[in-house]
């Protein structure tokens, strides 16, 4: 066997920290895909793009947290191939983006970023497993998990209180007002999926959905259609609907049921629409938790359904969101 020229071993050399580089790289975009429930690095980038239309620091931060969870899942000795996928980071991402909404100076915010991105990859360990045995999804429970230890000690300039109830008024306008806020709010509630804000970035959201599943984009932008319909009837403020507040939580449960069919899609929407609802009521600092809670309910409901159901496809477990 010839030996190796001095050449041969430098090219060798400097091509290993460049696929270091380009694994870390896909991994953070694969984490910011997983955030809508989609492990592409295209995904990811979209997203990236629609936070960086939003806010640049929305954009670092979400890098800052999925860089650390996937820093502490490492040291945590969780699977090479959940960190690669993005099961890792996502959370952290969603963790660090809260921070930085919340947190009005970016130095606490950066510090708390980084402290909750790494915890969500401690969380997340034991919580999968006691998920597992119940056969639910985590989703974003550690995020969530993470930002309420911290946020009731950092409400922010304005209470959630206050912004729930500017967020309810009583429903005013003709059905086509109604209608033509129901429609602006579907594309800001693609954005809000991602803490980002605005029509743009809501088709920068909707294309990284399709760029991975054009069905689950559709399931998300109809997800967030009717979950802003159902609160703009109940009462939500045009506002509100139409900065997606009302909107998001049903893109999510929508993409996240969208494998067991439409029925059980429209119906986790709907739960999702009306946890939000309660939680806005009571002053409570939902974020994504309604969309968690209706798709737990939805996956138990179609188990009970069909009770002889062939096991959970790998969407649909908690280890794959």
């Amino acid at each position: 066997m010839p030996a190796r020229s001095p050449a041969d071993s430098g090219t060798i050399a400097s091509a290993q920290p460049a696929d270091a580089a380009g694994s870390a790289s896909g991994a953070l975009l694969r984490s910011l895909g997983q955030v809508v429930l989609q492990a592409h690095a295209g995904t990811g980038a979209c997203l990236l793009a629609a936070l960086a239309l939003t806010d640049l620091q929305l954009a670092l931060a979400a890098l800052l947290g999925a860089a650390a969870a996937n820093v502490c899942a490492l040291v945590a000795g969780h699977a090479q191939a959940s960190i690669r996928d993005g099961l890792a980071g996502y959370n952290g991402a969603l963790a660090a983006l809260a921070a930085y909404t919340f947190v009005g100076d970016a130095g606490t915010a950066a510090a708390i970023a980084l402290m909750a991105g790494g915890a969500t990859a401690w969380i997340a360990e034991p919580l999968s497993r006691h998920l597992l045995r119940v056969r639910l999804a985590l989703y974003s429970a550690p995020c969530l998990v993470a930002t309420w230890i911290w946020l009731p000690l950092h409400p922010g300039p304005v209470t959630t209180a206050a912004a729930n109830a500017a967020a309810l008024s009583a429903p005013d306008g003709t059905l086509l007002v109604l209608a033509t806020h129901a429609a602006a709010g579907a594309l800001s509630g693609l954005a809000q999926t991602t803490f980002a804000s605005g029509a743009a970035a809501g088709l920068c959201v909707f294309a990284g959905i399709a760029w991975s599943s054009r069905r689950a984009a559709a399931y998300a932008l109809c997800g967030a259609a009717l979950a802003s319909v159902v609160e703009l009837a109940c009462g939500t403020t045009p506002d509100a609907v139409g900065a997606g507040l009302a909107g998001f939580n049903g893109a999510l449960a929508a993409l996240a049921l969208c494998a067991l069919g439409a029925r059980a899609a429209i119906c986790a929407t709907m739960l999702a629409a009306a946890l939000h609802l309660a939680a806005v009521r009571c002053g409570l600092p939902a974020l994504s938790a309604p969309f968690v809670l209706a798709s737990w309910c939805a996956q138990a409901a179609s188990r009970r359904s069909r009770p002889m159901r062939a096991p959970l496809r790998p969407s649909e477990t908690p280890i794959a969101r």
